[in-house]
């Protein structure tokens, strides 16, 4: 009997119920223009996981970095949200991101 994926079952559910919390989070502190951050930065987490030979960890951080590059994309969504008074909205102005200026011109992605 294998308790791995059990395991990786619940270790997801975990990650990806965490994703809206983050998800939340990152859109009062820094706003939605910062959707390519954190989609390169998921991606790097899974080619990361990719390279290791331990298959828990591989496994986790995989998962962790779906999870980040899904909630990437929800990031512009959670401002429409906040923008309609469902979650609260933050006052104070949200910094640029670096390289800003280039990446205005793509559209952030919408799953």
């Amino acid at each position: 009997m294998s308790l791995f994926g059990p395991l990786m079952g619940l270790a997801a559910l975990g990650l990806i119920g965490a994703g809206f919390f983050w998800v939340i989070r990152a859109e009062y502190g820094l706003g939605w223009r910062w959707w390519y951050v954190f989609t390169a930065g998921g991606l790097a987490l899974v080619l990361l996981s990719l390279a290791l030979p331990a298959p828990i960890l591989s496994g986790l951080l995989g998962i962790a970095g779906a999870s980040i590059v899904w909630g990437s994309t929800e990031l512009k969504a959670q401002a429409d949200r906040a923008g309609r008074g469902w979650y609260p909205s933050n006052p104070r102005p949200k910094p640029n991101p670096p390289l800003w200026r280039f990446f205005s011109r793509f559209r952030p992605p919408r799953l």
